[in-house]
């Protein structure tokens, strides 16, 4: 269990970004540590806990988190291309595999890094573990279909209209349901919705009336009831009319 830690690529095993700040850091180990104590009776898992301990212990730690940072890039071990376990070669099915691997790829690197989400085509083409001349037309139809953009760099981001496509579409298709969870070696946490929410927690927004046609419409109430007729008065004159009748 101690080696596992020697391996562990803490970032990934918290599902944040190696820039997070301590607050975030904080809010996403509380989440995880609920759910792997071992007292939790669904989810606890004593190991996980350890390890999920051993990371926050770090990364907590401003001398020892920028210690860690330092050998970061040169110890992350290489992920496993994902042509590995997805087929990109069939003809009709290999390329709906390759949109949806393009789209994983990017997606990971937009939520860990929101303010910095370009992926290189040469980064996309390691990660898949295949080759970018048969990228081409995969990167054309996604920045058709308005789901990653393309800069003058030629590195690939995915918009808005990419992350609801994926996070509606997950539970409904399998291989790219695989392919969002394929990089979590070291603990398989599952990249559910509640962890997914936690870095960019925000209250929702409230849409407040227009406050600029209020006096309008009290104006306009004032004049109808102004221009209404007095009904206290034509009251008061029936009466007058009936007693001169009767005289």
């Amino acid at each position: 269990m101690i080696e596992a830690t020697k391996t562990l690529d803490y970032y990934e095993f918290l599902q944040i970004s190696p820039h997070a700040d301590a607050e975030t850091i904080h809010r996403v180990y509380r989440y995880l540590a609920a759910r792997f104590h071992p007292d939790n009776p669904e989810t606890g898992d004593p190991e996980k806990f350890f390890l999920l301990k051993s990371a926050y212990d770090v990364l907590s730690d401003q001398d020892r988190r920028s210690e860690y940072d330092r050998d970061y890039d040169r110890d992350v071990p290489e992920r496993t291309p994902l042509s590995e376990s997805v087929d990109f070669m069939d003809q009709v099915q290999g390329e709906l595999n390759r949109r949806l691997a393009v789209l994983a790829v990017l997606y990971y690197r937009r939520r860990s890094n929101p303010f910095e989400p370009k992926v290189s085509l040469a980064e996309i083409e390691k990660r898949m573990g295949f080759p970018r001349d048969y990228l081409d037309f995969t990167t054309w139809y996604l920045s058709k279909k308005g789901y990653i953009t393309r800069a003058d760099n030629s590195d690939f981001s995915l918009t808005a209209e990419g992350v609801d496509f994926i996070e509606t579409q997950r539970v409904k298709i399998p291989v790219l349901n695989k392919l969002l969870t394929t990089g979590n070696r070291a603990c398989n946490v599952d990249l559910d919705e509640d962890i997914l929410t936690l870095e960019s927690a925000s209250p929702p927004m409230v849409v407040l009336p227009d406050m600029t046609k209020i006096p309008e419409r009290r104006a306009n109430a004032r004049e109808r009831r102004t221009g209404a007729p007095d009904w206290r008065a034509e009251k008061a004159e029936r009466r007058k009319g009936s007693r001169r009748a009767a005289e």
